[in-house]
């Protein structure tokens, strides 16, 4: 019998892929492999053919100017990456992405960013750039570690849920303990590092998701975390 395929797609990797966020996709590739599956790595930059199978996608952190360059393409693709939201695909937005996957991000040169609103987020500029090592907790992966390096503070409105309880560190604006924000099985986050790395639990949530909605069953297999669960317990003993 022929191995089952997931396809995993990368959004915008030219502009889209600092602090190690293609560290992410890497990630789902090795676990899925070991979990017994075949994968095909797919990409997407602006002006791209959007592929027409997906069952993963991630998006990775980006400056200013990348955010710009992908602004309109982004749109263009908006209402499809909303259809498959809505269909239960899962999806990882870092960073700038997450801040696009909102209804706008508003710079702090006054530059307005319009998002796809797939998430319910608003991101404005700040003074104050918010960086160092970050510890959340949340109800569904447990303790999650990373690295935040952001200015822009997001709010969530009432049709998105946090990510998880800031432990320490800032999170999304640094006064409302919140970090990251998700809806159905996407989840956006200010978290690099590489994320999934450290945070198995979250790499392992969008892999059932992705194989149960394609497959209709999931059948792991033991995966040895002992390197990861090392690599959690340095990051969070990490001064800010």
């Amino acid at each position: 019998m022929s191995q089952k395929t997931i396809s995993i797609l990368q959004l915008y990797p030219r502009d889209m892929n600092i602090y190690g966020d293609w560290g992410n996709t890497l990630v789902l590739k090795r676990r899925l492999e070991w979990h017994g599956y075949s994968v095909n790595l797919l990409s997407y930059n602006p002006g791209d053919t959007f592929p027409s199978d997906v069952d993963i996608i991630i998006g990775g952190g980006g400056q200013d100017s990348g955010q710009s360059r992908i602004g309109e393409d982004l749109l263009r693709i908006g209402p499809k990456l909303i259809e498959l939201a809505e269909d239960n695909v899962p999806m990882l937005m870092i960073c700038g992405l997450y801040q696009q996957f909102g209804h706008f991000f508003k710079t702090k040169s006054g530059e307005v960013i319009q998002g796809i609103g797939l998430l319910d987020i608003e991101t404005y500029g700040g003074d104050e750039r918010m960086i160092g090592n970050i510890v959340t907790t949340s109800e569904d992966f447990g303790q999650i570690v990373g690295y935040e390096n952001h200015s822009g503070q997001t709010t969530l409105g009432a049709k998105a849920i946090p990510l998880g309880s800031v432990v320490r560190g800032a999170g999304n604006n640094g006064k409302d303990t919140t970090e990251g924000a998700r809806y159905k099985n996407v989840i956006g986050t200010y978290l690099h590092g590489s994320l999934l790395p450290k945070n198995p639990a979250i790499a392992d949530f969008l892999i059932e998701t992705a194989v149960v909605r394609k497959y209709g069953e999931y059948h792991p297999q033991v995966i040895d975390d002992t390197f990861a669960h090392k690599a959690r317990e340095v990051a969070i003993k990490r001064p800010r």
